[in-house]
């Protein structure tokens, strides 16, 4: 959260003779008291995210509802920006108040936040509370700890051409916050950023990914209902909405998603010069050796990959590197750990999301049914069109040149690549590399 609050700050460092202590400034400069010049500017601190997380901005329209143009958007921003100019989100007390609130609004409404995620997702009750809620609870609790901490200037050293002065580092807000969150955890990162926001003393808008309409429903709801809708709103919609937003001057964005339309959100915020932070999508491999604890490298695996929102997660591991000897062993392994994690028929499990969507799941099952892949299969591929399940999946050796080693999968289905040379194909990974020495 920290991260988050100082990434939607601006750092202004406020100098003054003597022990006096200097004002801060919004506007990124330094400035010396008993000086006849200002100094070269402070650069706004920003971060360029890039995390292994992965989802995409849907082309379906929302249905029974008036379009969010270009003029409601501008209307909408102006309004905020002339909350956030009143000096109303700075304060602390403002801060604390809207990060009650939130805290309040999950402490009350948890029985409807379970089941939106469960009619978006079908979602088990346990996964949501302890992937999502308790997670967002989490950070607003880290919040309310340390904000006092973070708002509280930061003394500096001077130089000796500015004798006798003094100088500090006062971390002011941004302005006018856009977030735009994904699917695969629509709650968590959606409020997520949203704290980081507001303790920081921005005003926000949150635009949440309408793959997860009952949960944007509910959050639109629930923020109307709680927080202060002068400086914080919810805009629902697809992808005409976001494109109304994103033409639109912010200070920062922060949006979660595929490469894809994370290029989009770049060059339209560079329009502006807006600073974005950006939680892309990528292939995320493990090495798994032979000299470990095989059971507890398969049941981190397995909870990472399929526990947690069934592969549909950035923290799940996209395919296995192992040598050719100890691959039936280690799939014999994953067999016995998926049995005890959802039973023999992982199909029929309660504790087992589906695929978020008909597009999501037709993608999928093409990269399971291409034809120098779908031979590859020694465990599960079995699928459910209606009801959007797909088991947990083994593939043994698939070819680099699939589509499935090609592009993120984001999903259930998990190669394993045994390389005729183990240690040059592991030479060859991204870095950093997740290994399981047990």
């Amino acid at each position: 959260m920290k991260s988050i609050s100082v990434g939607l700050s601006r750092h202004c460092s406020a100098v003054g003779g003597g022990i006096g202590r200097g004002r801060a400034f919004s506007y990124g400069f330094t400035r010396k008291r008993n000086q006849t010049q200002l100094s070269f500017p402070h650069l706004i601190t920003t971060s360029y995210g890039f995390k292994s997380c992965s989802a995409t901005l849907s082309v379906v329209e929302v249905e029974g509802k008036p379009k969010f143009d270009v003029d409601k958007t501008a209307l909408l921003v102006k309004e905020l920006r002339e909350s956030f100019n009143s000096g109303r989100t700075k304060s602390y007390e403002w801060r604390i108040s809207q990060l009650k609130s939130i805290d309040k609004m999950i402490d009350e409404n948890e029985k409807k936040i379970t089941e939106a995620l469960h009619k978006d997702l079908s979602k088990p009750e346990l996964e949501a509370f302890i992937a999502e809620i308790s997670q967002v609870k989490s950070s607003c609790k880290l919040a309310l700890k340390e904000l006092r901490n973070w708002m509280i200037p930061e003394q500096v050293k001077t130089s000796l051409a500015t004798y006798p002065s003094s100088a500090e580092i006062v971390s002011e807000p941004l302005g006018v916050v856009l977030v735009i969150s994904t699917w695969n955890f629509p709650f968590l990162l959606s409020l997520d950023p949203v704290i980081g926001a507001i303790s920081a003393g921005n005003a926000v808008v949150l635009k949440p990914s309408e793959i997860a309409p009952a949960t944007s429903l509910l959050l639109s709801s629930l923020v109307e209902e709680y927080l202060d809708n002068s400086a914080i709103r919810v805009v629902e919609g697809a992808v005409d909405e976001t494109t109304a937003l994103l033409e639109q001057k912010w200070d920062k964005i922060l949006y979660t998603g595929s490469a894809r339309v994370g290029r989009i959100v770049m060059a339209a915020a560079a329009k502006h010069l807006t600073p974005v932070t950006l939680e892309l999508g990528g292939k995320c491999p493990a090495v798994v050796d032979s000299n470990i604890n095989l059971q507890v490298a398969v049941r981190r695996i397995i909870t990472g990959k399929w526990a947690c929102n069934n592969g549909q997660a950035c923290i799940g591991v996209d395919y296995i590197i192992t040598t050719k000897e100890f691959a039936p062993k280690l799939i014999d392994s994953i067999r016995y750990e998926l049995e005890q994690f959802f039973g023999k028929d992982p199909m029929e499990s309660k504790d087992i999301s589906r695929i978020v969507s008909s597009s999501h799941f037709a993608r999928l099952i093409k990269l399971l049914d291409e034809d120098k892949v779908s031979d590859k299969v020694v465990l599960g591929g079995q699928r459910d069109e209606n009801q959007l399940k797909i088991a947990p999946t083994i593939l043994l050796d698939v070819p680099d040149d699939s589509q499935i080693m090609q592009e993120e999968i984001f999903g259930p289905l998990m190669p394993i690549l045994t390389p005729s040379c183990f240690c040059y194909a592991v030479s060859l990974l991204p870095c950093p590399v997740s290994s399981f020495p047990g």
